[in-house]
């Protein structure tokens, strides 16, 4: 499936279920997830591979959440 065939596919998902399609697409699905994985494990490290990336700032920026609270969790997380 290309990356075109999949955004269709979510934009014809999202109007099926009455949402605004422009509201949502492939990019902040996947924003979604993984602060839904955050909240549920509080693992940043982890959810810094699951997005590939190489800073753990960056991971912290992208799920918009307290840096020293992720650090601290990040700690006590072994992988």
């Amino acid at each position: 499936m290309s990356t075109r065939q999949y955004a269709r596919l979510v934009d014809e998902w999202v109007t099926a279920v009455g949402l605004p399609p422009e509201e949502y697409g492939t990019h902040s699905l996947l924003r979604t997830k993984a602060s839904i994985i955050y909240k549920a494990t509080g693992n940043i490290r982890a959810i810094q591979v699951l997005l590939g990336h190489s800073k753990i700032d960056n991971t912290v920026r992208y799920l918009d959440v307290d840096i020293e609270d992720a650090l601290t969790l990040a700690e006590k997380t072994e992988i």
